[in-house]
């Protein structure tokens, strides 16, 4: 952010789109690197449990949500396994096919950083207005589910496209949009 003599914000000026975007990209995941540190996760444990919050993937599509090869998500998946966090349970589908979940540690682990961490997202959005907050949660999601669509993956398993989801996320609106 550039700053006037004595330090204050030079709230007149703008940030160009990819400085803006950028910079709050930075925020963001430093919250979010400072409630994993709280639970002992680094960023990649965190999206991995993130993801597994309203889905039992498949280790192939884990590697696909995650943009990982099959045996980093392996070990990703051995880590996490080993402190009780996910499970592996065998595909009723596919029986060459291993599914991971979420244990109920692992689903209450979740829901204390998600907490902590929607409060505060919520605390930096407070700064806008509203009407701005409700905005920039439009395009963000708009952004979001398009290129996630993109990429073949769907934000929100088993639910009408035009509905909202049924479980409370991380984004910028404090609802919805995993990251």
């Amino acid at each position: 952010m550039t700053t006037r003599t004595g330090g204050a914000p030079a709230t007149h000026q703008q940030l160009s789109p990819v400085d803006g975007l950028a910079q709050l990209s930075f925020l963001i995941l430093g919250l979010l690197e400072r409630r994993a540190a709280g639970h002992d996760l680094s960023i990649i444990q965190t999206r991995l449990l993130g993801v597994l919050r309203d889905r039992k993937p498949t280790m192939n599509e884990l590697a696909r949500f995650l943009g990982l090869d099959k045996s980093s998500v392996t070990g990703l998946v051995d880590r996490a396994e080993r402190r009780g966090l996910v499970a592996r349970v065998p595909s009723t589908t596919d029986r060459r096919a291993v599914l991971v979940s979420l244990t109920d540690d692992g689903r209450a682990l979740v829901s204390r950083a998600e907490a902590a961490f929607e409060a505060d997202v919520s605390a930096l959005l407070s700064r806008l207005p509203p009407r701005e907050r409700e905005t920039l949660s439009r395009i963000v999601g708009r952004l979001l589910v398009a290129h996630a669509a993109d990429q073949g993956i769907d934000l929100f398993p088993g639910q009408a496209r035009n509905s909202a989801p049924a479980t409370s996320g991380i984004s910028v609106s404090a609802q919805h949009v995993r990251v």
